[in-house]
């Protein structure tokens, strides 16, 4: 494993719960479900996409398994995340700290390691509504990284984060017919 991880505890956006309510002090909390498709199809799609890091990798990422890793997500497993733009990429190792994946709700939670711009947490899950819909479920825990070139960075890594969020968003709809 790459080192500990960044802050503490790990699983702190519970993935697996409806209802999200920690706070860690000197972290920005967030959470924002959005309506990403209606029925079986729609929810088979989006619920294999997520534990793929489909989610990820359709907003702009490149994701690497590391130190044996697979491309599905697994308790404990740990990858770098890269964003590029041009010829600058900026690598953020992570390690998969909760996994749910039940017939209603699926996704994960990843914990920021040494050498992340940031320090916290961030979730993604995906669930089946009683009324057909499926949701989309984005948490967060973010504060400054605790070391290193990023940290005087933190507002702008802000912005990115907003950006990236509104990716995330749209990354596991299914498109509409025609489209």
């Amino acid at each position: 494993m790459a080192g500990s991880l960044t802050y503490a505890p790990p699983g702190a956006t519970c993935p697996g719960d409806d209802v999200w309510s920690t706070e860690i002090p000197g972290y920005r909390r967030y959470e924002r479900t959005v309506v990403i498709g209606r029925g079986d199809s729609d929810w088979r799609a989006a619920s294999d996409a997520v534990l793929q890091w489909g989610i990820k990798r359709r907003s702009g990422f490149g994701v690497t398994p590391l130190a044996g890793a697979g491309e599905r997500v697994t308790e404990g497993a740990e990858y770098r995340i890269t964003a590029a733009w041009g010829p600058l990429a900026v690598h953020e190792p992570v390690r998969v700290v909760a996994v749910v994946d039940t017939p209603e709700r699926c996704g994960f939670a990843y914990g920021t390691l040494p050498g992340h711009p940031v320090s916290g947490e961030e979730a993604f899950i995906v669930c089946n509504t009683p009324d057909g819909h499926v949701t989309l479920t984005l948490r967060s825990l973010t504060s400054r990284a605790p070391k290193g070139p990023w940290r005087p960075l933190f507002p702008v890594l802000l912005l990115a984060q907003r950006t990236y969020r509104r990716r995330y968003q749209r990354a596991l709809r299914r498109p509409a017919r025609g489209e």
